[in-house]
């Protein structure tokens, strides 16, 4: 099996977590029998924008995705595919690398659950949780869904059908090994009192808490009845359930049992984001099982509710799945990356459509950004020659732009990209009004219109800093054409945007419509 990854192994420095140090976040990795679509993207794209503002603020970052691969899910399509199921996960797998190369994802590993190394890591781990006790064998009947390769109990179906995929379940019977999370519900309501943060928002670890105080049963974590999965250190004959050895990639990347160093300097930095469909999992079983082998529960996770179209979850039998790639195509990677930043704040359910798509491209992108970059470059070139001048140290536009650096830096600590962007944005909006008032275009060069033209400028070598999370090539591009050298995403935030910053003397390029206009439908 091929794993596609970046950086390898997590870099290796000294062990700074607080205000400023490690910061080690993960999306959860994507089933490999469905294909890439929106609802992926807007987790992985949220995950890397969070990435690249981490590593703006000078921490050490670490970002980890990649792809589930094992249980009787990817068996079974294999089969009817004709495949072996190593080939035919190496081959879907490769299209979620693809989409998230298209989407300019900057992960740092891309971690495959059919990796010896995964493998390895899924052994010690368990083992340990067998050694410490808390697995036994059993004898196990119950309503198991295979799309969600869960049990559920009577209670959490919805007229006998999965509550997630609204397929009828199906009776199971076989001998499985048990993981005994029924004892962890008093140290799991007491690690949540003392962590009242660790589940956000605050809605989504109310529900972990008001799920663990409903009572815990234990849960089957081994399977017979299928081969396709990470064998059973202690008993060859079972292989593990895939969602407690999907679980364990979070560890795998860091190094847990092959390198502790490593491991013990990233897990208190880890953030988990993840849907809303599979929070029990993460925050209910996952701290357990950590708990169960002697580490730490993960110390933040923040749970984002679904990507909706039309109103409703996207799904294979509603035909309502649609793919990065086409959105890419008609409108470009960066602006596909901000739609589904800004339009769709993590935490409650979102709804995507094309027309709320374009409304925002034109009036962001194309009518403030995009108007403001060509026109400046163009009064440059009309009245200063081609050269861009200094900023005004005293102008108006250093206070808006002051306090959209520490908006923009509080929401992005929050988890908020959507108004780290609205607050990016006030500043492009006060640069436009400040051209308006001035005109420049209709006065004569001097020493006035020097100074509005270096304050819109200063504006957009900021504006590009801050918006390169949500759109690094953007950001990119507006350095080069506004003369800056380097690349946005080397600044450190917040010295770097700090006001007066852009040198003044150098060449202001003018070039195509950075965000040309896009027609509505109909």
């Amino acid at each position: 099996m091929t794993a596609w990854r970046r950086g390898g192994q997590p870099p290796r420095s000294s062990v700074r977590y607080g205000a400023m140090s490690r910061f080690y976040i993960t999306t959860p990795i994507f089933y490999v029998n469905d294909v890439p679509h929106i609802g992926h993207a807007y987790t992985t794209v949220n995950a890397d924008a969070l990435a690249r503002w981490h590593r703006l603020a000078g921490d050490d970052v670490f970002f980890l995705t990649g792809t589930d691969e094992h249980g009787r899910k990817i068996a079974e399509a294999a089969s009817e595919n004709g495949f072996e199921p190593g080939a035919w996960a190496d081959q879907t797998s490769r299209r979620f690398a693809d989409a998230w190369e298209a989407l300019r994802i900057s992960n740092d590993d891309f971690i495959r659950t059919t990796e010896e190394r995964h493998h390895a890591t899924v052994r010690s781990f368990l083992q340990r949780i067998y050694d410490n006790g808390h697995i036994y064998l059993g004898d196990f009947e119950g309503l198991y869904c295979v799309g969600c390769e869960t049990y559920y109990g009577d209670d959490e179906l919805d007229e006998g059908r999965c509550p997630i995929h609204g397929t009828p379940v199906e009776v199971m019977r076989e001998q499985n090994y048990f993981f005994a999370l029924s004892h962890f519900e008093d140290q799991l309501l007491d690690w949540y009192t003392r962590n009242p943060g660790a589940v956000q928002p605050v809605t989504r670890h109310n529900e972990a808490v008001g799920f663990i105080r409903s009572g815990l049963r234990d849960i089957s974590i081994t399977r017979t009845s299928f081969a396709w999965g990470v064998r059973v250190p202690w008993n060859a004959d079972h292989v593990f359930y895939v969602w407690y050895d999907a679980l364990v990639n979070y560890l795998t990347a860091i190094g847990y049992g092959s390198d502790e160093a490593s491991f013990a300097a990233w897990w208190p930095a880890v953030h988990h984001l993840l849907a809303k469909d599979i929070l029990r999992f993460h925050a209910v079983w996952w701290p357990a099982m950590c708990m169960a082998a002697g580490i730490d529960p993960p110390a933040h996770l923040f749970i984002h509710g679904w990507l909706l179209v039309g109103g409703e979850k996207m799904s294979k039998t509603k035909l309502n799945k649609i793919a990065p790639k086409d959105l890419i195509e008609d409108f470009g990677v960066d602006a596909v990356r901000y739609h589904l930043l800004r339009d769709a704040p993590l935490g409650p359910d979102g709804d995507f459509s094309y027309e709320g798509m374009v409304a925002r491209y034109n009036a962001d992108l194309a009518n403030n950004l995009g108007n403001l970059v060509s026109r400046v470059a163009t009064v440059v070139g009309s009245k200063c020659g081609g050269t861009g001048p200094a900023p005004d140290p005293a102008s108006n536009l250093a206070a808006v732009a002051a306090e959209a650096v520490a908006a923009a830096t509080a929401a992005w600590e929050r988890f908020a990209p959507h108004d780290a962007l609205e607050a990016t944005w006030k500043l492009v909006r006060a640069a436009n009004a400040a051209l308006e008032k001035a005109a420049p275009w209709k006065a004569e060069p001097g020493p006035e219109v020097d100074a509005v033209l270096g304050d819109a400028l200063e504006v957009l070598r900021i504006v590009a800093v801050l918006a390169s999370p949500a759109m690094p090539g953007a950001g990119a591009e507006i350095w080069q054409r506004i003369g800056v050298e380097g690349d946005p995403a080397s600044v450190v935030v917040p010295q770097g945007v700090a006001w007066g910053g852009y040198p003044g003397g150098v060449a202001v390029t003018r070039g195509d419509p950075l965000f040309p206009r896009k027609k509505a439908l109909g």
